[in-house]
């Protein structure tokens, strides 16, 4: 039996500002229970819904020294069972508290490098020991750093190894290398340009890359992306350096949580043999619902994202009055960047009946949006992974994709000549080839609606759950 044991700042249904939690949420699931004790320890936050947080069962609390304090910090250790899955939660309320999980970066700093070293002083409380724990970007990059310095004399920790998984490498920690000394107190030869430091600053997520025994990203093109000056981040040597120990698995989705056959959220279900009416009548019920012309022959357009940059919004706004025409239907559900945010209330009110913009985000809402969407647009300046494209396959709902890291992994373009594909794509990040491929998209469902159908099944069939990437991570541990 191997012992794992997954550290990470999110994880669903606890707490989710994005697709890091759904991977620690859903993945340690999927394990053969027979060979793997796969747990999960995740912060304490006080805005973790009261009807799980009441239900947690206190275990213990000590005090931990913590950089150069001149006091020790309270470590509370709390635990909950859900889905045969045992689930720690780090109790502190001075550095989880408040309504969002997340706060200014000096402050998120300072509690992720508490969080860092309490992972690694709970193990021995609990008495669990790690064959290996997967630390899930730069919130839990500073564990494989500890172990192999101020834990490095431990024999609790000997034959334990780390795991790195990189979910965006846009976000890397980085702080002043004094503040850092302070909150941490590494030693001061940790802070060179071969360990931490980074452009005369401290990098959490580097320390992570240069400590841990091995590093994942979440799809396999992303990981030779990140290896290069575009998508490297400033950490593209130090990736080549080790790119023997790198590899690339694409997430996976939860096939429970996303089954068009059995979903409650939607107006009705349905499965890749009877899409095409239930489609019909979600549309309809979902036009209805906002304000649009109901009319089950529009073709449905939408963006179920963060409204920034990365997400090739800034192609999109070029294009947006060339998308709009009156065959079209377009529906943006997301929160974001206050400039998108208004540029979609503004279309709305250009384009009534056309256009709806939803400023906000909701799982069961989502879910209608893409039971009644025809397509599903993702134009990502670059994307790790995605889910997007992979819940809207699931849905019967085509992605129009960018060629980047993930989106390139999982969509396979149509080929009109073989009858392939489950969907479209474009390669340069140019607002004209995006257009031409939406338009491309719109003249197979008008015009040749019996592809468009057979795209829609081999979407609805091809398998991206999590059992394939689960026994790719089965094999690496």
């Amino acid at each position: 039996m191997k012992n794992i044991l997954f550290a990470a700042s999110e994880c669903v249904p606890f707490i989710k500002t994005g697709g890091l939690a759904d991977v620690v949420g859903t993945l340690p699931k999927m394990f053969n229970k027979e060979e793997f004790d796969v747990r999960v320890i995740i912060p304490n936050y006080t805005c973790i819904p009261d009807k799980y947080r009441n239900s947690f069962k206190y275990v213990t609390h000590f005090y931990m020294e913590l950089g150069h304090r001149f006091d020790s910090v309270h470590v509370g250790i709390m635990e909950y069972e859900l889905d045969g899955i045992k689930f720690y939660f780090v109790d502190n309320e001075f550095y989880f508290g408040g309504a969002k999980p997340y706060a200014d970066t000096r402050y998120d700093i300072e509690k992720f490098t508490f969080f860092s070293k309490a992972v690694l002083a709970i193990l021995p409380v609990i008495n669990f020991r790690p064959d290996v724990i997967h630390c899930h970007d730069w919130q839990a990059a500073l564990i494989p750093v500890f172990m192999k310095t101020i834990y490095a004399g431990n024999s609790f920790y000997s034959n334990t190894k780390t795991i790195m998984t990189i979910h965006n490498l846009r976000f890397q920690g980085i702080w002043d290398v004094d503040t850092f000394k302070y909150l941490t107190g590494l030693p001061d030869y940790m802070f060179t340009p071969d360990k931490l430091e980074y452009k005369k600053d401290a990098n959490m997520l580097k320390g992570g890359i240069v400590y841990s025994d091995y590093i994942t990203t979440v799809s396999n093109t992303y990981a030779g992306e990140i290896q290069s000056w575009e998508y490297g981040e400033g950490l593209d040597g130090l990736l080549r350096a080790r790119n023997r120990t790198l590899c690339g698995i694409v997430n996976g989705i939860d096939y429970e949580a996303y089954n068009p056959s059995k979903d409650k959220d939607i107006a009705k279900t349905y499965n890749s043999k009877t899409f095409r009416k239930a489609k019909e009548a979600n549309k309809l019920a979902l036009q209805e619902e906002l304000g649009l012309s109901k009319d089950e022959n529009k073709f449905v357009i939408s963006i179920i994202s963060r409204l920034t940059d990365q997400k090739g919004l800034d192609l999109v706004k070029y294009v947006l009055d060339q998308i709009c025409d009156k065959f079209t239907q377009f529906i943006v559900v997301g929160t974001g960047d206050e400039q998108y945010e208004n540029l979609f209330k503004h279309y709305q009110w250009k384009y009534k009946g056309r256009v709806s913009a939803n400023i906000f985000f909701s799982e069961p809402f989502a879910h209608k949006v893409y039971a009644s969407s025809d397509a599903v647009l993702v134009p990502s300046r670059f994307e790790p992974c995605g889910l997007t494209q992979l819940i809207g396959m699931r849905y019967g709902t085509l992605p129009i994709v960018r060629e980047t890291g993930g989106l390139k992994d999982t969509v396979t373009p149509y080929n009109e000549y073989e009858n392939t594909g489950t969907g479209f794509s474009f390669a340069n990040y140019n607002a004209g080839e995006l257009i031409n491929t939406i338009n491309y998209a719109k003249k197979v469902f008008f015009d040749n609606r019996k592809a468009w159908d057979d795209m829609v099944r081999r979407a609805m069939t091809a398998d991206y759950s999590w059992n394939t990437s689960a026994k790719k991570y089965e094999e690496l541990y």
